[in-house]
């Protein structure tokens, strides 16, 4: 009997370890971001455990200090080029983004990773970073490890999903990219000699859009008929058909023990076709029971990666479009915090919480005046728009059937609300009306942007002395 309770206790403990390895990454890429301190308050409400970011924002880092939350820091890509040709400013890095915050003990940040890059080796930037990835990697390790933190927090390289590759689709067949061979050995070798984990981008989302044959529903964990076999293994979903074919490229590449975190992964709800709320909460639902059920991958039974991050916490409305319209809504949350479905993310409710006590601007929009000659309203609603995000307005979009000249008003009042509801930007040379209805229409909502002009400016200053940091930084060891 005490046996058995040994064992049930033993079960309920590997549970708990599955469960709090599921964390969210936190991008700041927001005209109006939600205040840090909010963020972390719908963390911690939601019993989010770990959280990944693309920068070292101070304001971000002092709102998680104290939080006992995990913390991956990233390092842009545009720094790697200094940190890999100067130990010095390596060490003055994590001096200013590590050190500091993990020196307050209990009051401090629980730093765990340090991401070197934004996934550098994404195909569309080309080689460009390629030179630059191990060297700066190295530098900060070495850097870790002049102020005995080496063992406490790891060095990791995020990679896209583009990295890995299968031209039949079949895990079997998975390599790195050929452009990539030399530059994955010497990173393999790194992460191994350090016992760092691999991070890479797992995207079911987008195996649909590139290959014709894997259905929607194969993506979405939903029953099919149209499992994939490779063997004598079968594929029932996209998200084990991804990393199987990860996990073949490392072992092809010699490293088939290495350890594996799924450093992004979700689907977003609004730009494109299958860009839909139901749509997302039918695959987080899905992910999380089988991330949950610990039954892993044909490749790997019963060893599910060690630690998945989904993307993301929240809407991102200046984020680049390159890779589509829909990468400004990969959030489980509304820019404001508000959630668009219901999962568990481990917190043992299917209920997500909203943040609290959120600061909008006042109830007004900015819309079309119908009594004005409205023939050149399109061209200042693609004026409007080419700062604003109208990715909404997109073919399958959640505002793509609203009609004209519902949609221009859309777009002004996007315009509006970026510029904080000045009067002047609802002009448009006199075709626009600022009005206190609600023009919603449907599911397409006409935001009313936050409150954050305060926080803007602290955030502005305390960038400018980063920046400025970083600037006598890379000017010192030009002298040096």
């Amino acid at each position: 009997m005490l046996l058995n309770l040994s064992l049930f206790l033993l079960f309920l403990t590997a549970s708990n370890i599955t469960v709090q390895a599921i964390g969210v990454n936190w991008g700041t890429t927001s005209s109006h971001p939600l205040p840090p301190d909010k963020v972390v308050e719908l963390l911690k409400s939601n019993k989010i455990t770990k959280v990944k970011l693309f920068d070292a924002d101070p304001l971000v880092l002092q709102a998680l200090s104290g939080s006992n939350i995990g913390v991956t820091v990233g390092i842009p890509n545009s720094m790697l080029k200094s940190l890999n040709s100067s130990k010095k400013v390596a060490e003055s890095w994590v001096h200013d983004n590590v050190t500091r915050y993990v020196s307050s003990g209990s009051s401090g940040v629980r730093i765990e990773y340090v991401a070197v890059g934004d996934e550098p080796f994404q195909q569309s930037y080309g080689e460009q970073y390629h030179p630059f990835v191990i060297g700066a990697a190295m530098n900060i390790q070495i850097a870790l490890a002049r102020v005995s933190l080496a063992n406490q927090v790891k060095v990791v390289v995020p990679c896209s999903y583009d990295t890995f590759q299968s031209e039949s689709s079949l895990p079997s067949k998975g390599h790195f990219r050929p452009d990539l061979n030399k530059t994955m050995t010497e990173l393999l070798t790194f992460l191994t000699k350090h016992h760092s984990p691999f991070f890479a981008t797992i995207s079911p989302f987008i195996i649909p859009h590139r290959n014709k044959n894997i259905s929607l529903d194969f993506s979405l964990f939903k029953e099919t008929k149209h499992s994939r076999n490779d063997g004598h293994r079968t594929y029932k979903n996209s998200f084990d058909l991804g990393y199987d074919t990860l996990v073949t490229a490392l072992s092809t590449a010699g490293f088939p023990e290495m350890d594996v975190v799924v450093a992004k992964i979700g689907w977003p709800t609004d730009g494109a076709a299958n860009a839909t709320p139901s749509a997302a909460e039918t695959f987080m639902k899905g992910l999380m029971n089988h991330l949950h059920s610990k039954s892993g991958t044909p490749l790997r039974p019963r060893n599910p990666p060690i630690e998945t991050y989904i993307f993301c916490l929240l809407d991102e409305d200046q984020r680049s479009v390159v890779n589509g319209n829909f990468e400004r809504h990969w959030g489980v949350f509304t820019f404001d915090g508000q959630a668009k479905y219901n999962v568990d993310l481990g917190q043992g409710s299917k209920n997500l919480v909203n943040a609290q006590y959120v600061e909008y601007l006042s109830s007004k929009w900015c819309v079309v005046n119908n009594n004005k000659d409205l023939s050149n309203a399109t061209a200042s609603a693609l004026d409007a728009c080419s700062t604003a995000d109208c990715t909404a307005l997109s073919p399958g979009g959640s505002c793509f059937n609203i009609s004209w000249p519902a949609n221009i008003s859309y777009a002004f009042n996007n315009y509006y609300q970026l510029h904080d509801q000045r009067a002047d930007s609802c002009d448009f040379g006199g075709l626009g009306l600022i009005t206190t209805v609600d023009p919603s229409v449907g599911n397409c909502r006409f935001p009313v942007e936050l409150r954050t002009s305060h926080s803007e400016s602290l955030y502005g200053v305390c960038l400018l002395q980063w920046m400025i940091l970083l600037t006598i930084n890379t000017i010192l060891h030009d002298f040096l």
